[in-house]
């Protein structure tokens, strides 16, 4: 069974979020489902900061040795930080998808979208 945090909101694509301490602000990543399902991650594209993304929409990829999955937002939001950290280690994706696997920061523009996401419970049904 895969990990699945109860501090943190699910898509159900496969990504997690956290709340930040500053307001509006969330932390985005793959859950263990995910990058289990993907096998050893060798590559990561992320985008650039600044760039705004719509809830749903690509934003960039991870590649494994078995496949090439693209990544969604989970929220509408405009790029404040990446994980630069993966451009030399992708594989900690494998080992901490819920800490230093993490994938980037957003400052939310839409807070209503937060009612979308999936709590731990409901996720626990997608991710079999």
């Amino acid at each position: 069974m895969s990990s699945i945090p109860s501090d943190l909101k699910y898509a159900k694509s496969h990504e997690w979020v956290r709340k930040s301490s500053t307001p509006r602000h969330v932390v985005v990543g793959i859950t263990d489902f995910a990058q289990s399902a993907l096998g050893d991650v060798t590559f990561v594209q992320l985008p650039a900061v600044g760039r705004v993304l719509k809830r749903e929409e690509s934003f960039g990829t991870v590649e494994s040795v078995k496949a090439v999955s693209e990544v969604y937002a989970p929220l509408s939001g405009k790029v404040l930080k990446v994980n630069e950290a993966l451009n030399a280690d992708p594989a900690v994706i494998n080992t901490d998808p819920y800490a230093g696997g993490w994938l980037l920061e957003l400052e939310v523009s839409d807070e209503s979208e937060w009612s979308a996401l999936l709590d731990p419970q409901a996720y626990q049904s997608v991710a079999v």
